[in-house]
């Protein structure tokens, strides 16, 4: 039992290390600066929409976006057509972020919020 809590502990250690170091804990997770930039075209952050809508948005590559990310609120909406369908009623919230060929985010992002009648 002793054993377990002093692995425990160094394993701590080290992690302190790194944060006090000033070495970034989550590097991986930093988005690439790359001069993109991603512009929402509609809706418009506080339009009011029917459950059924189109989002359109325009990119401006940079050195390493490829394509973009839609998000309905935090939720990765993989393989987008362009259209939500059958959303529920109430405020919710469209994030568009792009990400290279490898699926590594850029910093060119965009979020709205839109209420659904």
């Amino acid at each position: 039992m002793q054993m377990v809590g002093r692995i425990g502990m160094i394993g701590l250690g080290i992690a302190l290390v790194g944060v006090l170091g000033g070495a970034p804990v989550f590097a991986a997770d930093a988005p690439i600066e790359d001069g993109s930039k991603i512009v929402i075209t509609s809706p418009k952050d506080g339009d009011t929409v029917g459950d059924t809508f189109e989002l359109k948005y325009e990119m401006t590559k940079g050195s390493e976006m490829g394509h973009a990310h839609v998000y309905l609120d935090n939720q990765y909406q993989k393989g987008f057509p362009g259209t939500f369908k059958g959303v529920s009623k109430g405020k919710h919230q469209i994030t568009v972020t792009g990400a290279n060929k490898d699926h590594k985010l850029v910093s060119a992002t965009q979020t709205i919020t839109v209420e659904v009648q």
